[in-house]
C-alpha cells in the first residue's frame, strides 16, 4: 500500500485521500496563501491543539464555502519548535481526527493556516515579518490561545515577573514576554498608519478580553513613563473604535495526541505522524484528536471588520451574553468538574477521564457540584441552556470512551485555574443574601483534594508525578511538614494558602471554609485508601 506524507503536493493525490474518507480543503490553497501573504486579515498567537483543531477550522469552513478568501497566519511566542517541526515540514497543514462517541473517527485536512512564524526576538527575520503583518491595514484581528498564564505579568505575590521588568526597562525593540511582543507590534501598527484592529482572546479563562487589555495597557503605560512610546499611542489603545478587546467563551476538549489515534492514522497510510515532546515540554503531533462538540461565543466588536464567523457556528453577541456564557461554563458547568476529576483522578490512579466517569463516587461528586452548588449561582445566558449544557457534559462529553483525555493533562497549571473554577462560585455564595457559603461541600472537597494532590503521594501511598504548575514550589512550601499517614500533621498548616485571595479568589479562612477544608485534607491523609474513603463519605 502506498503511503503519503501530509504536504500540499500529496493533496494532489485526491483519490488516495478520498478513498480513505479524509476530507480535503475545498478551496485553492495557493490562491488563498498568496492573498493572505499580501493582504493578511487574521494573525493568531498560540499555535497549539485548540487553535489547529477548532479556531483554524472555523476559517477552513468559511474558505470551503467561498465566504472568505484569506487564511490565518499562526505565530508562537513560547515554543518555537512547534513551528519548526509541526508546521513547516507539513506545509502548515494539520490532520484533524474527530473522536465521536459511537467510536467512529472523522478525518479532515485543515489548510486554512497559510504561514507560521516564531515570535522570537533573537530571529530578526521572523520578527520583521510579524511587524509587516501587524502593520498591514488589511489586518482585522489578532487572536490568542496562549493559556491564561500567557497574559500574566505578575507572580503570586503581585510583583512583576523578572522578564516583564526587563521588558519595561528595555522598551518595545527588546520585548520578550508575549504581552510585550504584542504591545510592540501594536506600537509599530500605530506608527504606520494607526489602522483599527481587534485583539481577540479565545483562551479558556474568565474575562479573557479584559485580561488581555489590562496586560497590553500595563506594558504600554510602563513604556510611556520611560519615554519609549507616546501619549497618543495610549489613546489609540484605549479607543474601542480603533483597538477593541472582544471577550469570548470557548469550549472544545482537545486532549494530547493519543497512541490509539496515531495507530489509526498509520493504518490509513499517512506517514510521519508520530507525536513528540519538544525541548520545552510540549507533547504534540502533526495531527489533532478532539471531541466533536464545540462552542465559541464572541463579543461582536471588530473595528476593522471580521470574518463571517457566525456562518461557521460562532455565537456573535454582546459582552454581557459572552460573560454569562463564560461564567456558566468556566465557573460552574464544565471547568470545575474537569479540575475535580483531574486531581482525584491522579490520586486514584486513573489515566483517562472517560474511565473516571465509570466511578460512581467521582460521578456523584461532579454531579452534585454542578447541579446543587453550581446551578444556583448561574445566570442563564439564553443562547445556551445551562442545565442542558451541564447534562451534555456529564452524560455525553466526559464519558466519551473514545476521547483519550487524561487527568494529568487537566491538572496542569491548576493554581491558575482554582480562583476562577472554584473561587467565582464561592464569591457568589459570599455575596448572596440567600446562600450560605458554609453550606458548600463539593467545592471544598475538591480544593482539599487538590491540596492533598500537591503532596505528590497517591492514595496508595506511592510517589506520584505532578503536572507542571508555575506556582508548584510556592504551594508546596507550606506543606513541607504535612505527611502521608499523619492526619494531624496538617493542622494549622493550611491557613497561609487558604487565606490567600489571589490563590482562591477569596479568603477561605475568613469566609468559614478553612476548617472544613483542613478537616477533609486531614481525613485524606489517614493512610492508603483514605482519599477514596473521604470521597465516599461526602458524596454517597
Amino acid at each position: 500500500m502506498q503511503n503519503l506524507s501530509l504536504t500540499r503536493s500529496s493533496l494532489l493525490e485526491k483519490n488516495w485521500w478520498e478513498s480513505r474518507q479524509v476530507v480535503l480543503p475545498a478551496f485553492d490553497l495557493e490562491a488563498v496563501t498568496e492573498k493572505t501573504t499580501s493582504s493578511p486579515t487574521w494573525l493568531h498567537f498560540g499555535a497549539g491543539n485548540i487553535f489547529r483543531g477548532f479556531v483554524a477550522r472555523l476559517q477552513q469552513d468559511l474558505l470551503n464555502r467561498g465566504l472568505a478568501d484569506t487564511g490565518i497566519i499562526a505565530a508562537d511566542t513560547f515554543d518555537y519548535e512547534i513551528i519548526d517541526r509541526i508546521y513547516r515540514p507539513y506545509d502548515n497543514l494539520t490532520l484533524m481526527a474527530d473522536l465521536r462517541p459511537d467510536g467512529e473517527v472523522g478525518y479532515e485536512v485543515i489548510g486554512s493556516v497559510t504561514e507560521a512564524r516564531k515570535a522570537d526576538p533573537d530571529q530578526p527575520d521572523e520578527m520583521a515579518r510579524l511587524i509587516e503583518i501587524a502593520c498591514a491595514p488589511s489586518l482585522q484581528m489578532i487572536s490568542f490561545t496562549i493559556t491564561e498564564k500567557g497574559y500574566a505579568l505578575n507572580d503570586m505575590k503581585g510583583d512583576f515577573l523578572p522578564i516583564v521588568v526587563k521588558d519595561m526597562e528595555n522598551g518595545p525593540a527588546a520585548a520578550r514576554h508575549a504581552m510585550s511582543i504584542v504591545c510592540a507590534l501594536l506600537w509599530n501598527r500605530f506608527q504606520n498608519g494607526a489602522a483599527p484592529l481587534a485583539l481577540a482572546s479565545m483562551d479558556n479563562c474568565s474575562h479573557n478580553g479584559e485580561k488581555l487589555q489590562s496586560s497590553i495597557l500595563t506594558m504600554a503605560n510602563a513604556w510611556k513613563e520611560r519615554g519609549f512610546v507616546s501619549e497618543e499611542f495610549i489613546s489609540y489603545l484605549q479607543d474601542p473604535s480603533r483597538i477593541a478587546f472582544p471577550w469570548s467563551m470557548i469550549d472544545k476538549i482537545t486532549p494530547r495526541p493519543d497512541a490509539s489515534v496515531e495507530a489509526m492514522i498509520e493504518k490509513l497510510g499517512v506517514s510521519d505522524m508520530s507525536p513528540f515532546t519538544t525541548g520545552k515540554g510540549t507533547f504534540i503531533a502533526p495531527f489533532v484528536n478532539a471531541e466533536v462538540p464545540q462552542y465559541l461565543v464572541m463579543e461582536d466588536t471588530f473595528p476593522n471588520g471580521r470574518p463571517q464567523l457566525e456562518k461557521a457556528g460562532v455565537y456573535m453577541t454582546d459582552r454581557n451574553t459572552v460573560n454569562l456564557s463564560e461564567r456558566m461554563k468556566v465557573t460552574t458547568c464544565l471547568n470545575p468538574l474537569h479540575t475535580s476529576l483531574a486531581v482525584f483522578g491522579c490520586l486514584l490512579g486513573y489515566t483517562r477521564i472517560s474511565e473516571e466517569m465509570k466511578d460512581a463516587d467521582l460521578v456523584s461528586l461532579i454531579t452534585k457540584m454542578g447541579y446543587q452548588e453550581g446551578l444556583p449561582v448561574v445566570t442563564d445566558p439564553k443562547i445556551l441552556n445551562p442545565k442542558e449544557f451541564l447534562r451534555e457534559v456529564i452524560e455525553d462529553r466526559l464519558p466519551n470512551p473514545f476521547m483519550p483525555d487524561a487527568p494529568q493533562r487537566i491538572a496542569t497549571d491548576t493554581s491558575l485555574k482554582v480562583p476562577i473554577r472554584f473561587g467565582e462560585t464561592i464569591k457568589s455564595y459570599i455575596a448572596s443574601p440567600d446562600l450560605d457559603v458554609r453550606s458548600l461541600t463539593y467545592i471544598p472537597l475538591s480544593i482539599a483534594g487538590w491540596l492533598r494532590y500537591l503532596l505528590g503521594i497517591d492514595d496508595a501511598g506511592k510517589e506520584m508525578p505532578l503536572s507542571s504548575d508555575p506556582l508548584l514550589s510556592e504551594l508546596q512550601a507550606p506543606l513541607k511538614d504535612v505527611h502521608f499517614g499523619e492526619p494531624d500533621s496538617v493542622r494549622g498548616k493550611l491557613s497561609p494558602l487558604l487565606s490567600n485571595p489571589t490563590l482562591f479568589g477569596s479568603d477561605l479562612v475568613a469566609c468559614g471554609l478553612g476548617e472544613k477544608i483542613e478537616k477533609m485534607v486531614s481525613e485524606m491523609l489517614a493512610g492508603p485508601g483514605a482519599v477514596r474513603n473521604t470521597l465516599a463519605k461526602y458524596v454517597r
